[in-house]
């Protein structure tokens, strides 16, 4: 019985939230604890065939070029998107894009942002780390959702170049 009412405090939204993180990202695995719950989701990468056939048999390197986008669907267009600097997460924690729910976020596509200003927050260990621009500018793109996990040096915010 016990188990059925862990199981049962699984949230869906959140696995499904976790495994578009790791479609969007490099990311192979993602983790979340929240009290006793602990939600691990990973995903496995089996790019590692493909160097060792292209280093055995150049004639197979169209198939492996082809089938990368299909498997990796965001990448491309992600790739294009981020022209400019990357402002990155200085540890591994959870973003917030505003002070508290109610509050207005920091920044928003197309605002212009002064050096030292508030981009976002990044907590780590009940700590609320400011997230500064680094230099004067305007941000292109938001690249995380709000209670998002991020990496160390995970692109956070795209400034204009």
């Amino acid at each position: 019985m016990a188990d059925d009412k862990k199981h049962a405090e699984i949230d869906a939204a959140l696995v499904r939230q976790l495994a578009d993180i790791l479609n969007e990202t490099d990311l192979t695995e993602v983790e979340v604890e929240r009290g006793d719950l602990r939600i691990r989701v990973a995903r496995e990468i089996t790019v590692n065939a493909a160097p060792v056939q292209y280093a055995a048999a150049p004639a197979p390197v169209a198939a492996p070029a082809a089938a990368a986008p299909a498997s990796m669907p965001s990448d491309p267009a992600t790739i294009v998107a981020r022209s400019g600097e990357e402002v990155k997460s200085p540890m591994v924690g959870t973003v917030y894009l505003q002070a508290s729910p109610e509050a207005p976020v920091f920044c928003q596509p197309g605002d212009k942002v002064k050096k030292g200003q508030t981009l976002l927050i990044v907590e780590a260990m009940k700590t609320m780390n400011p997230i500064q621009a680094p230099r004067d500018g305007v941000v292109l793109d938001i690249l995380v959702g709000d209670a998002q996990p991020v990496e160390f040096g995970e692109p956070l915010v795209l400034l204009e170049a």
